[in-house]
């Protein structure tokens, strides 16, 4: 932090269960501490006795809140939290000291960090030699660890106890908290009573995006169970039984379907053994197979610590009708997945105890129940586009097909059109058509959303009881640019407001999600502009991430990683015209209205005076989407060349689109690929998938200037870029592209690099590595909440600032300018007091 840099205020909650003697020595530390902004809390959790009045005596300038219940640690804790001001907690146990700087270093990462919800501490014993807290784990079975607890700090590797770094929770003996977050996953679970309540709080902010991080600068150090020693004896049972019992009711709230399914019986059964192991009961006791003898029926004395585990059981059971409606909630809540969460586990095979017998049991109940492999469960992905899904697809269609492709290689993916034209190809994965009302179901069964277009406009579900879900927003299609071209004809008013319908579409994308995709750099600094003046480029997300690119990252079309072979037949032998020795030039796409095929036709009749073996071939004049509608450009087209007698002579409309899997018999077919487009707006920011057709094919490419691929052209020497609308420089690049052969072979060897960067595994890598651990964007996360907030003017400060405010109006404008801005602020004030009224 910068020196005089305004600071949040923070919280600190003790609380206290007769031990006054470390709560008052924790609390004078407290007082001396070198964070100014500090407010400290005391919850005295209904000691009795003089607890609170040598509190009271020895911490005058402390916060003194009287529980008239003992409600435990997670209790007392909540109660503090209710009396604190502070936009951060901080939870410190009573037998804890904090070394210089604890807090400032946990403000310092939580400012730094805004998807950071809670710090954990370094915790050491009282003299700093040995560990009690540097990292957290979680065993398959429930029961939260601090890993290499008991340890000589010295035995420690440096990498695990002096390096900050993400953990499932934070030991509640000092830990620090965002309020906001805190307060919204209502506190510490009050029925955990003491231990794993912190287990428990860590494990749900996990679940719902954010990240608990181990801060090592902030230390503190421990008298361990210093508390608990004072009210209970070792072998008394009750740690025992509340640390079983909270085991099962952190995995029972915590863990999804799938997994629970197949833990919590193992668990259940794992826990008996550990009972029985513990108490070294003879459990074939009562097997007749040992024999018959003497009937008994006199008591069997069980050690306390065995009932504690069984009567752990029965008590979680008596739990379960409230915990199943916490468990709805978090499942609700969640947008990590178990796997995601599998390496803050550490070792989640982690037996625990070192008992034979129960060892033996872990074993066979890890193997029976298929326990390895549960947290490997497939992360659910479902990608929504409004395209076609047919053998004849368009751009959008063909993207979401590659998109789910290579996202299934890692995760179950279901790709859903909302088109009512669906006849898919055999796939890899799940695809089906819905409609709007259909989509709520595949909605809740994914863990991540990608979409395209229109898309969240049919799924309002998204915006409301799935508004926590992880959304992944396509913009590789500026759709509002390329309205601005197709509307032209349109009446005025209608094209105006068609156009403020696209962009508040896209708005809305832009407002939801928390990843993003655009094809070019050139597109992503436009994004960024929208991003930044729709205000979503705020400090909290800037801080996360300066570079933006964790929020929007170049997903550019891709191409097939498989070089083209031919199948069937191509354009010579479908199109009557075309001879085995022409020279064909190829347009490998629709034709829209922001495309130049006219100028391209002229070209072509000039190029053939003098070149008469040059054909062009449009491979599909018909979108293959019957919702897209007809764009006046395509009879243009035909007419010029009806007009100048060059169709079915020199230039060949194929009127349907070639099947998606047969277009490399057409391209292979070709010379040279062509795209010709006008210089506005849309060219600029357009990302031409077709070139990356005649690229994949070792076509040279021939292109107007303007876009992101004109300048890959140049820069890389694959083909020749003219200037827009121009006949002769057209005409002449295509005849260079034709047949200069040399110029030809020199481009496509060029081309096979450049390939290779455009293949869709390498095209779609950010998305892939999002996809693996997904998480909402920091403004999205719930219950984030500012840490620093500006402080009313008040009294004598507010008297100057309004003196000060009368000299600049009455030095801008004179008295009217007065009169005028007094008038405005009395209206304003009235009205805030008529809405609170």
């Amino acid at each position: 932090m910068a020196q005089g840099e305004t600071q949040p205020v923070v919280s600190v909650i003790v609380v206290n269960y007769r031990g006054a003697a470390d709560t008052v020595a924790c609390l004078r530390a407290l007082a001396e501490h070198d964070y100014p902004n500090l407010e400290v809390i005391c919850v005295d959790n209904a000691s009795g006795g003089s607890d609170v009045a040598e509190i009271k005596a020895a911490a005058p300038g402390v916060k003194l809140v009287e529980s008239p219940v003992n409600s435990g640690f997670a209790g007392g804790c909540n109660l503090g939290a209710a009396h604190a001001t502070g936009t951060v907690l901080a939870f410190l146990n009573n037998d804890a000291r904090p070394a210089p700087g604890w807090v400032r270093a946990a403000v310092a990462e939580l400012r730094a960090q805004p998807t950071v919800a809670a710090v954990a501490s370094k915790v050491l014993d009282w003299d700093g030699t040995g560990t009690d807290f540097v990292d957290a784990g979680l065993t398959w079975f429930g029961m939260g660890y601090k890993r290499h607890a008991g340890s000589p700090l010295a035995d420690v590797p440096a990498a695990d106890h002096e390096i900050a770094k993400d953990v499932l929770f934070a030991t509640g003996s000092a830990m620090f908290v965002r309020a906001g977050v805190f307060a919204g996953l209502g506190g510490f679970d009050e029925r955990f009573f003491m231990f794993y309540e912190d287990v428990d709080l860590g494990w749900r902010l996990n679940l719902r995006g954010w990240r608990v991080r181990y801060v090592p600068e902030s230390l503190t150090y421990h008298k361990h169970h210093a508390t608990m020693s004072t009210v209970d004896a070792p072998d008394s049972g009750r740690e025992t039984f509340l640390l079983e019992r909270n085991a099962l009711a952190a995995l029972y709230k915590n863990l999804s379907d799938e997994t629970l399914s197949r833990a919590l019986p193992a668990a259940l059964a794992l826990a008996v053994r550990r009972a029985t192991a513990r108490g070294d009961l003879d459990a074939t006791r009562f097997d007749l197979a040992k024999g018959v003898g003497p009937a008994e029926t006199g008591p069997v004395e069980v050690p306390r610590t065995t009932l504690a585990g069984v009567l752990a059981i029965d008590q979680f059971v008596e739990l379960l009708p409230s915990l199943a409606e916490s468990r709805a909630a978090e499942q609700a809540a969640r947008v990590c997945t178990d796997a995601d969460l599998l390496p803050l586990l550490r070792k989640a095979l982690e037996p625990a105890y070192p008992l034979p017998r129960y060892l033996a049991a872990h074993e066979i109940l890890v193997e029976t129940f298929g326990i390895d492999a549960l947290f490997g469960q497939r992360r659910k992905i479902l990608v929504i586009t409004g395209d076609a899904i047919t053998e004849r697809m368009a751009g959008p269609a063909i993207r979401a097909w590659n998109i789910s492709a290579t996202l299934a290689a890692e995760h179950d993916v279901h790709l859903v059109t909302v088109n009512p034209l669906a006849d898919p190809p055999p796939a890899p994965f799940q695809v089906s058509a819905a409609t709007r009302r259909e989509l709520e179901a595949p909605i809740a069964w994914a863990d991540i959303i990608v979409l395209q277009g229109h898309v969240l406009e049919l799924a309002p579900a998204l915006k409301k009881q799935y508004a926590h879900k992880i959304v992944v927003a396509d913009l590789y299609d500026p759709m509002h640019l390329e309205l601005l071209e197709q509307g032209k004809g349109v009446a005025d008013d209608k094209r105006a407001k068609d156009l403020i319908g696209v962009t508040k579409v896209l708005d809305a994308q832009l407002e939801r999600g928390d990843f993003f995709l655009c094809a070019s750099e050139r597109q992503r600094h436009f994004w960024l502009g929208h991003l930044a003046a729709l205000g979503r480029l705020s400090p909290r997300l800037y801080d996360a991430d300066p570079t933006t690119q964790s929020l929007l990252s170049v997903v550019p079309f891709g191409l097939s990683p498989q070089a083209p072979v031919r199948t069937g037949p191509g354009l010579r032998s479908t199109l009557d015209g075309i001879g085995e020795t022409d020279h064909v030039v190829l347009w490998a796409g629709g034709v829209y209205s922001w495309f130049d095929p006219l100028t391209l036709v002229r070209a072509i009749e000039k190029l053939r005076q003098r070149r008469g073996d040059v054909r062009l071939v449009f491979l599909g004049m018909k979108h293959p989407n019957p919702e897209v509608a007809e764009m006046d450009i395509g009879a243009r087209t035909m007419l010029l060349s009806d007009t100048l007698g060059l169709t079915g002579k020199h230039v060949f409309f194929n009127q349907h689109w070639v099947p998606f899997e047969e277009r490399q018999n057409w391209l292979l077919d070709a010379d040279c690929g062509v795209t010709t487009h006008y210089e506005h707006v849309e060219t600029t920011f357009a990302f031409r998938t077709r070139v990356l057709d005649y690229l994949w094919a070792g076509l040279p490419i021939v292109t107007t200037d303007g876009d992101s691929f004109a300048d890959l052209v140049r820069e890389e020497r694959l083909g020749v870029v003219v200037p827009a609308e121009n006949v002769d420089a057209l005409a002449d690049a295509l005849e260079k592209a034709l047949y200069d052969e040399e110029f030809a072979a020199g481009c496509v060897e060029r081309m096979a690099a450049v390939a290779r960067r455009y293949a869709w595994p390498e095209a779609l890598k950010p998305l892939v590595e999002f996809c693996r651990n997904p998480r909402p964007a920091a403004d999205r996360l719930p219950g984030s909440e500012d840490l620093v907030v500006t402080e009313p003017v008040r009294g004598k400060e507010m008297l100057r600032r309004d003196v000060d405010l009368i000299r600049e109006y009455l030095a801008d404008g004179g008295p009217k300018e007065l009169a005028r801005r007094v008038g405005g602020r009395v209206v304003k004030v009235a009205k805030q007091r008529l809405g609170r009224g």
